[in-house]
């Protein structure tokens, strides 16, 4: 396995306020795809402008893309970065590694978050011009229980679950390579080997969830994404397709 993606560069800063950010700023210059990872964030965010918390020794890094094709197609990576994550870990812990992923765009580990996903773009007349992926995983620490909503999956830290020491250095190319052989899947096969790549690797398919969007929530059985990759649920009102939520285990 390459040690590297060809044609992907490689920027890594000693400190940041958030690895997205700085993507974003850096993106213009950029004549190719780049991951930008950061030693130490110190603004890090999450969805819907959450914090993210970012202790020494975590890995926090951004992928900056210029992807074919519309919106849709964009955040159609971000399980394209799931799945990277995902089989990083297990490239370096062994396939032992109980991790797995949860919709929309996390990674767990023994059930609790590890990781996390934030898609940003820039763009008008729906083009985008530059996408950021930007990656966060607890690898050495892991934020407070108290720090997250209620009802939130627990956050969790990989070497506080298995006693491995992985550092972010080691990670990045990991991730890198995998990123990359996902991202050529999709760019020659399309989105169905992602999606039935994803699935397989799917936390609580075929169990009860709760996905909220802003007030409203839909509990129902999880029984899958669709071909855009919308949250498919079957409920009281039968099956619905959801393109955007927050999502609960068990009933909320």
């Amino acid at each position: 396995m390459p040690s590297w993606p060809m044609g992907v560069a490689c920027h890594v800063l000693d400190r940041v306020d958030s690895t997205n950010a700085e993507a974003m700023r850096m993106a213009p210059g950029l004549s190719g795809p780049a991951w930008i990872m950061a030693r130490r964030q110190t603004a890090g965010r999450g969805r819907r402008g959450r914090a993210w918390a970012d202790p020494p020794g975590n890995f926090a890094a951004s992928l900056v893309l210029r992807p074919q094709g519309g919106p849709a197609d964009a955040a159609r990576l971000s399980f394209v970065a799931a799945l990277a994550v995902h089989d990083a870990l297990r490239r370096l812990c062994g396939p032992q590694l109980n991790v797995a992923l949860k919709w929309p765009n996390d990674v767990l580990l023994n059930g609790g978050k590890l990781s996390g996903i934030l898609l940003e773009s820039v763009g008008s007349g729906g083009t985008i011009q530059a996408l950021v992926i930007g990656v966060g995983v607890n690898l050495a620490a892991a934020p407070d229980a108290g720090q997250v909503e209620p009802g939130a999956t627990r956050p969790v830290s990989l070497q506080g679950e298995t006693g491995l020491t992985i550092t972010p250095d080691d990670f990045l190319p990991a991730l890198a390579v995998a990123f990359d052989a996902w991202h050529r899947q999709m760019r020659d096969f399309g989105f169905a080997p992602i999606r039935a790549a994803w699935l397989a690797r799917a936390a609580m398919l075929g169990e009860t969830i709760t996905a909220r969007t802003g007030t409203a929530q839909t509990t129902g059985r999880f029984d899958g994404i669709d071909d855009t990759g919308a949250l498919v649920l079957t409920g009281p009102r039968g099956r619905q397709a959801i393109p955007a939520a927050d999502v609960y285990f068990g009933r909320s």
